[in-house]
């Protein structure tokens, strides 16, 4: 199991279930941007106000399932940075139990620095790239 220094908690809500009562497939990739967002946010990279300010455009994501989430469980979603490129970045996830540390799913994205004004990729900024080294240690 890989640690992750971030974790963000996700709220399993009654619409979240489906008709086989546990949670929809797709809203585990919800999950997962979620606690992305979060994870920019808690590392002062976006202030989460102005979207063409973020910085980044997702180029791809990924999610392997490993046990059904169900309504009475008590879930997190780990993050972590584990490459970074020159316009990119790797994010590796998790969705665990909370109590028990079990893992739900695993799953990674790629996400490219991007000028939204210029809709072009550009290098990852200096200020990112240091910010993310620090913390992830990579």
């Amino acid at each position: 199991m890989q640690e992750f220094l971030f974790y963000h908690p996700i709220v399993i809500r009654y619409g979240d279930l489906d008709a086989q009562r546990h949670v929809n497939n797709a809203r585990y990739f919800t999950f997962l941007e979620e606690a992305r967002v979060q994870y920019l946010k808690n590392l002062g990279l976006w202030d989460g106000t102005d979207f063409d300010e973020i910085g980044i455009i997702l180029l791809e994501t990924t999610c392997t399932f490993k046990a059904p989430i169900r309504y009475e469980h008590k879930v997190r979603a780990g993050v972590k940075m584990i490459k970074l490129g020159n316009k990119s970045m790797e994010l590796l996830h998790s969705l665990e139990d909370a109590e028990t540390g079990d893992t739900f799913a695993t799953g990674r994205s790629i996400l490219v620095a991007y000028d939204y004004a210029a809709e072009t990729s550009i290098p990852v900024p200096d200020h990112w790239r240091k910010t993310l080294l620090t913390y992830d240690g990579k």
